[in-house]
C-alpha cells in the first residue's frame, strides 16, 4: 500500500497569509501564518508548504523568521519556498529549521542552480515547483513569479530537466485550476507522473472529496496539496485523510 502524503499549503505575501484564485486576487486570511500551520500539523496533515508569493519580485527570500516560529510547535515537515536565489538562501531556509526548500523562477532563468543545490544540500531537500497554464494547442507551459511571468517552456520537457539535474521532488501547480475549487487538471496530473521518477505533488483546484478521488485514480500522485478549503474550513483534514485510505492509500495516525 502506497502512502499519499497531504499538504497544507500556506500562500505568505509579507506577515499574511493570504489566497487568490489563478494566482491573483489576493486576500488575506486572519491570523498568524504559524498559527495556522500548528493548527494543520494537529488536524493530521503530513507537511506544511509556506509559499512567499512575491519574494521573487524583489530578489529576496524572507521566511527565516516565520520558519523558526514554525518549527517551535510544528513537528511535521516544513517546505519553505520563495525568492530562493542563492546557495547562500537556500543555507539560510535549512539553517532556520526547513527540512526542504522549493525553487521555480530562480531554477529555469539558471538551470545549474538546481545541480548546484543537490551537490550542496542533497537531492532530498530540493523541490522544483512548476506554474503551469493550459495553451489553446491543448500543451502546458510554464510560469514564473508566481504566475506573471511567461517562459517559453513546455511542462513536461522542463520537469524531465529539472529531475535530470538533481531535482527529489517537482510540485505541479495548475495556474488554470489554482482556487477555483472545480477539480485538478487531471491531464497535467497524469503528464507529469507519467512522465518523471520522481514524487510528484499536484497543486490546485481541489474543492471536494471526489477531487481526490479522480487525481488519485487517473494521476497516481504522491502527495496532494490544499489551501482554499483548509483555510476556509470548507473539507476537514479528517476527512481527507478518511477518504485517502479508503482508496488504498496509507495516512499517518493521528
Amino acid at each position: 500500500m502506497r502512502n499519499l502524503r497531504l499538504i497544507a499549503r500556506l500562500d505568505i505575501k509579507g506577515p499574511h497569509l493570504i489566497k487568490g484564485v489563478h494566482l491573483e486576487g489576493l486576500r488575506k486570511i486572519a491570523g498568524a501564518p504559524e498559527d495556522w500551520a500548528r493548527r494543520y500539523a494537529e488536524a493530521g496533515m503530513d507537511e506544511i508548504l509556506y509559499m512567499d508569493i512575491v519574494a521573487s519580485l524583489y530578489d529576496r527570500f524572507s521566511l527565516s523568521d516565520l520558519v523558526r516560529k514554525t518549527v517551535d510547535n510544528v513537528f511535521i515537515p516544513v517546505t519553505v519556498g520563495g525568492g530562493l536565489r542563492t546557495l547562500e538562501h537556500v543555507r539560510q531556509a535549512l539553517q532556520s529549521g526547513a527540512d526542504k526548500v522549493a525553487v521555480n523562477t530562480a531554477a529555469i532563468r539558471r538551470p545549474e542552480f538546481i545541480e548546484e543545490i543537490a551537490s550542496e544540500f542533497g537531492q532530498q531537500v530540493l523541490m522544483v515547483s512548476v506554474e503551469a497554464k493550459r495553451q489553446p494547442n491543448g500543451g502546458y507551459l510554464c510560469f514564473t513569479d508566481n504566475g506573471r511571468e511567461h517562459t517559453g517552456r513546455e511542462v513536461l520537457d522542463w520537469v524531465q530537466e529539472a529531475v535530470e539535474r538533481g531535482a527529489g521532488e517537482v510540485l505541479v501547480t495548475s495556474i488554470d485550476q489554482e482556487g477555483t475549487q472545480r477539480g485538478f487538471d487531471l491531464e497535467l496530473a497524469e503528464k507529469v507522473t507519467q512522465g518523471v521518477d520522481r514524487p510528484v505533488i499536484i497543486s490546485g483546484g481541489f474543492g471536494q472529496l471526489d477531487h481526490l478521488d479522480a487525481v488519485i485514480e487517473r494521476a497516481d500522485v504522491d502527495a496532494v496539496a490544499f489551501a482554499h478549503v483548509l483555510h476556509y474550513e470548507r473539507v476537514a483534514p479528517a476527512a481527507i485523510r478518511e477518504r485517502a485510505a479508503s482508496l488504498g492509500r496509507m495516512v499517518r495516525e493521528v
